[in-house]
């Protein structure tokens, strides 16, 4: 899947070879109102644009693995309203329950005094489980499969964006990490968390609870603000050694693709880079894609 300023499209590699691509435009209010293109504030608007963009996409591909299409070769139907509604409350409840809620409920049954211990040990509580569980999920053999489309999607980026010819022997040269990957996102987010709660002290438990979903927002955006500045500037040695804990961890959920893998990702970020030239005919020649 890859996403462009106005676009978004998933390619799939179906059971029967062919490869079968949805793209579709992005109408973000961040285009409507000044205030959402405000920084932190834009954060917050692309996280959630991109969580629902990710549950569309997943139904797509579900959809085409399944040959459910109609009489023209498209797609019958995606997810309703409601089921992205569900399956977006139940993914998100369980990461803030997880990454948020946990670490700070185990922390406070230590006893920490001190409120400095107090949030640096949720912190690293935090990272631990997220570790711990990347490490888990990695070995499963359907997961290895994804994060193998992971790094072909950023190999495709990385070669785009050196202006390399867009080709699967070609980009299988280019690395498997990238800056603005979201791995590296929700690293920061767990990083930043330790110094916004540290405002907070060490609260009673309902507050404790109440403070770590309620920020979840705002660290969100500032974690984005990071990343995004991170990805104009990766020839800044500073940027990317302040940010090599995030690609480090890039290690665990990509792995090397095949060159058919790398072919679909090509295709995913080809659809992307044609609807830009078809909304902004003028646009520069370099246009900010992510995975």
């Amino acid at each position: 899947m890859m996403r462009s300023p106005s676009s978004w499209a998933v390619a799939v590699r179906k059971p029967d070879g062919a490869i079968a691509a949805v793209c579709k435009p992005i109408t973000s209010p961040m285009a409507k109102r000044r205030i959402y293109r405000l920084p932190v504030v834009r954060g917050v608007i692309a996280l959630g644009e991109s969580l629902a963009i990710g549950f569309r996409a997943l139904a797509i591909s579900a959809q085409y693995a399944a040959q459910e299409e109609d009489e023209d070769g498209e797609v019958k139907t995606e997810l309703s309203r409601g089921q992205l509604i569900f399956a977006f409350a139940i993914s998100i409840g369980f990461a803030v329950m997880l990454f948020k809620v946990g670490p700070a409920l185990i922390t406070s049954r230590i006893g920490f005094k001190s409120t400095g211990a107090f949030v640096v040990v949720e912190g690293l509580i935090r990272v631990g489980i997220f570790i711990l569980y990347l490490s888990l999920i990695s070995l499963l053999p359907d997961l290895k499969r994804v994060f193998q489309y992971h790094a072909a999607e950023h190999k495709a980026i990385n070669a785009y964006e050196a202006g390399e010819e867009l080709t699967p022997e070609r980009v299988q040269r280019f690395s498997l990490i990238h800056p603005r990957c979201g791995t590296a996102f929700l690293l920061w987010v767990m990083v930043i968390a330790i110094f916004v709660f540290a405002f907070f002290g060490r609260p009673p438990w309902y507050w404790l609870i109440a403070t770590r979903i309620l920020l979840l927002p705002v660290i969100a955006g500032i974690a984005y603000e990071l990343i995004r500045f991170a990805g104009k500037h990766q020839s800044n040695t500073y940027v990317m050694a302040l940010l090599a804990p995030g690609l480090w961890l890039q290690r665990l959920t990509t792995r090397q693709p095949t060159l058919d893998q790398i072919e679909v990702s090509i295709r995913a970020l080809r659809e992307v880079l044609d609807s830009e030239k078809q909304a902004v005919p003028s646009a520069a020649a370099r246009v900010e894609v992510m995975a």
